[in-house]
């Protein structure tokens, strides 16, 4: 075994050796020997009471699986004579895994009969059995059944364990201990790179050649005379973050035996629940503090420290990086960056980005017993319990009643919206994440799970059937987890949302550092006031026809379908002016200021009309026509592929009279939100654009109605108009396209959807299976394809600005949300991204992390690894 005098920096794979006593200079690096051997390293610069350590590195660790065994006499030289060792694993990220620790080896027949003069024979006896049991069950395979009928600890528990070991073995169990030492390495080293470990850890995002470190520590027996035990200890809370000394300790004990060791274990900290480390070995407790504190100041992160009492000394035998929920997380980092222990650069970089949701929506407690009926997509995060319902009206009458609703539809449609808003959680048959649903829902806040397919949906019984035959019909309870995806039966225990101080600090500081804003898709005053909550710097994105499916204005809409002239259609829509001059006017308000990015109108009229002949023989009897008009009139409107057809800029060139209604009520609340507050200059977006003329005959009739209305009020105001680009052939064309607008926003959605000549809707049903054959990355509708559709947007960008150069540049699809597809965005030169209202902080945080990564080239929320 090689020693060191002096610190040899980070050595390489071929330089490094097979073992290497653990000192302050020994050339030990988390890529060569793990995090766990790097962190006692730590320890001992720090002087810390740890025991006697040597590490080998991933190379011994892959020979030793190969066969070729280090140097044995040299590692079992490094300690005394008479010690008893354990084997840890020591792999590069801790979320690896591992094989598990292997305690009291050096255990024998003589090593017995010694220690049962200092220990006891129970004592001595716990520590051979607890070997003898490691031992046959992980080095030499055999069933943990052999012991069943062994009574619990003793000498006689002892004997009766060494004869099964020798009856099942047809050999006595081995003596001698480096020949022990040596089996147990063969065994851990073996069971790393065996098929079924190397997939698992694949799974958790290690490499597929992730090498393995482990660590061969002198034990300290936790059995004995005065105060001898083991436990753990942390200085924060798990699940809040909060200061909090938490952790159990347990007497005659070793490893972690005190987590689960029930009434027996002690509190450390006193405790009127029961008797603590604090009250029986006071000196000894005073110091777990302190070291706990001098690792979290030097270390520079939230550690949990295992630790073994002998005759009221401490040693410590590993320091492991607190686990944590979300919540913890953000306010773990927060709290290190005020002590001064890091920066808030690095703090911003220690969060994951996409944890930041789990701490705006409710979600199932993590403990909670889960009664799975059915899975589909996890369209919008969060969870929800409420009664059965299967129309929008249900849900509006119960939300009415003041009962949480879960909204169940085949796939949702615009006229649903009202009832999306009035239920707790939305499930669907159909549907991927950018159906409908998704996208409301996300914009709501709302759980949501589309694409259950493994569910049977009979919407005209109100039953739902789970694959497992049960049956669910409306009112009864059932919960949607949309963040894994899950149909829960009846109502588990929750976690409600947990925004907190920590979390506005963490965003402030992002804030400080991004370079591409952050807007919000948002439709209704709700949403608006959801989107400055979060701070984003404007609405990128508002979605005008969801106006338009409240009763009272669906009637007027209707109307205007079935005038017959131009003049009946505008004679129609100025019933709406005023209504929509409100709806406009709110959003103006609320944002003070902010930019508000208004899309016209777009989907093809017939969502409008009543599909059923109820519907249609109401709307017959309130427009005063027979329904034979009515029928006829929705035939005459039916297309083949609606979304390929009569919508968007399409409508607006065909029957301008919307457009020319929807650009006066944005003027003219324009003009009534600016004498109120901040001066307002609306953002005017064309869709579905595929071709510059149709944007010269759109502009042209705008630029009228803004005349008009300057004229008639007497006052000046300005304006922005844009493109949305969704189309292939708009990126392609956007060198035309951009010398008549102010700004080119791409909509991904749309976008994906026509580069692959897939539905977004349809999607949900094959997706995964493609994604899992490896026909796609990923479902490119959930993360942007850089490379297809990545491709169109550089071009349009390119070309826009080429034409353009003040051009403003941005993407109003769900990928805006997406920390991946913002790297692409801040990379091809966009403006901003527009996302979620929900998802803004997410946003915000991502695009902060990859500013600073940008500067420093380190990965976002990687803690130190200790």
């Amino acid at each position: 075994m090689q020693k060191h005098d002096q610190d040899m920096g980070g050595p390489t794979r071929d330089e490094t050796p097979d073992s290497v006593l653990i000192t302050p200079v020994a050339p030990i690096a988390n890529h060569t020997h793990g995090g766990r051997a790097k962190c006692l390293q730590r320890l001992v610069r720090l002087d810390l009471p740890v025991p006697r350590t040597v590490a080998l590195s991933f190379q011994a660790v892959h020979g030793i699986a190969q066969g070729e065994m280090p140097d044995m006499a040299a590692i079992v030289e490094a300690f005394p004579a008479d010690a008893l060792l354990c084997v840890r694993p020591s792999s590069q990220d801790p979320d690896w895994g591992g094989p598990g620790a292997i305690l009291n080896i050096g255990m024998n027949d003589a090593r017995y009969v010694d220690l049962c003069d200092s220990l006891g024979r129970d004592g001595a006896a716990a520590l051979y059995l607890r070997f003898v049991q490691s031992y046959a069950v992980h080095v030499a395979r055999l069933d943990p059944d052999v012991f069943d009928d062994v009574e619990d600890g003793g000498p006689d528990a002892l004997s009766e364990v060494l004869h099964a070991y020798e009856a099942e073995t047809d050999e006595p169990f081995p003596q001698d201990p480096a020949e022990q030492l040596a089996a147990v390495l063969r065994s851990m080293a073996r069971a790393w790179e065996g098929t079924s470990a190397r997939l698992l850890r694949q799974a958790k995002g290690a490499p597929a050649d992730a090498g393995l470190g482990l660590v061969v520590q002198e034990m300290v027996p936790g059995f004995g005379q005065g105060e001898c035990g083991s436990g753990v200890l942390q200085l924060v809370n798990t699940k809040t973050g909060q200061p909090q000394i938490t952790g159990r300790y347990l007497s005659q004990s070793q490893g972690r035996d005190a987590l689960g060791a029930g009434a027996e274990a002690l509190y450390l900290e006193r405790d009127p629940r029961g008797p603590s480390l604090e009250e029986s070995a006071p000196e000894a407790f005073a110091d777990l503090k302190s070291h706990a504190r001098l690792m979290r100041q030097r270390l520079r992160e939230e550690m949990q420290v295992e630790f073994v009492i002998e005759s009221g000394a401490v040693h410590l035998l590993d320091g492991v990086r607190v686990t944590r929920s979300a919540q913890a997380a953000v306010r773990i980092a927060v709290a290190l960056a005020e002590d001064g222990i890091i920066a808030c650069q690095e703090a911003v970089m220690r969060v994951d980005a996409r944890i930041l949701t789990e701490l705006l929506h409710r979600q199932v407690a993590p403990g909670a017993t889960r009664d799975v009926i059915g899975s589909g997509i996890a369209a919008s995060p969060g969870a929800a319990t409420g009664r059965l319902v299967f129309t929008a009206a249900e849900a509006q009458a119960s939300a009415a009643r003041g009962e949480p609703c879960i909204l169940v539809r085949r796939e949702t449609s615009p006229e649903d919206v009202r009832g999306m808003h009035a239920a707790a959680a939305v499930l669907t048959e159909r549907g991927g994440i950018t159906s409908h649903a998704a996208v409301i829902g996300r914009g709501l806040g709302l759980p949501c799970i589309v694409g259950a397919s493994n569910l049977k949906f009979h919407t005209r019984r109100k039953q739902l059937v789970a694959g497992d035959g049960r049956l669910f019909t409306r009112g009864d309870i059932l919960t949607i987890d949309g963040s894994s995806g899950q149909v829960l039966a009846g109502e588990p225990d929750m976690m409600e949302a947990a925004e907190d101080g920590a979390f506005q600090t963490l965003l402030t500081w992002a804030d400080a550092v991004r370079d591409i804003d952050i807007r919000a898709n948002a439709d209704t005053p709700e949403d608006a006031m959801t989107a400055r909550k979060f701070n984003a710097q404007g609405i990128g994105l508002c979605r005008t026809e969801h106006m338009f499916f409240d009763p009272g204005r669906l009637t007027v809409m209707r109307e205007m379908i079935f005038a017959e002239t131009s003049d009946g259609r505008a004679a129609v829509l100025a019933r709406l002016l005023p209504i929509q001059r409100e709806d406009f006017q709110a959003l103006f308000r609320i944002m003070e200021g902010l930019p508000v990015c208004i899309r016209l109108f777009d989907p093809p009229l017939h969502e409008f009309l009543p599909t059923s002949t109820t519907g249609q023989r109401e709307l017959s009897e309130a427009l005063g026509i027979p329904v034979s008009d009515v029928t006829r009139r929705v035939e005459e409107m039916e297309e083949y592929n609606p979304m390929l057809g009569l919508r968007g800029v399409r409508l607006g060139v065909t029957v301008p009279e919307i457009y020319d209604m929807q650009a006066r009520a944005i003027f003219e609340a324009t003009l009534d939100a600016s004498k109120e507050g901040a001066p307002v200059v609306p953002e005017i977006m064309i869709p579905l654009v595929s071709a510059a003329r149709e944007v010269e005959l759109v502009k042209a009739r705008i630029d009228a109605v803004a005349l008009a209305v300057k004229a008639e009020r007497g006052e000046d105001f300005t304006y922005r108009l844009g493109v949305m680009v969704e189309t292939p052939r708009a990126a392609l064309r956007a060198g035309e396209i951009s010398p008549h607008t102010s700004f080119l926003s791409f909509g991904t959605n749309d976008l994906t959807q026509m580069t692959y000549g897939l539905s977004r809707d349809d999607a949900g049903r094959f997706m995964s299976a493609y994604v899992n054959q490896g026909v796609f990355p990923e479902d490119p509708f959930h993360v942007l394809d850089t490379d297809g559709v990545g491709e169109l947007l550089k071009l349009g960008v390119q070309r826009g600005r080429a034409e353009n150069p003040d051009i403003t540049l941005s993407i109003c699809g769900e990928h805006g949300g997406n920390p991946e597809s913002i790297a692409f965005c801040r990379e091809a030169g966009f403006d901003y991204v527009s996302c979620s209202p929900f998802r803004v902080p997410v946003a915000r945080l991502a695009a902060a992390q990859l500013a600073i990564s940008s500067q420093t080239g380190d990965s976002p929320h990687q803690s130190v690894k200790p």
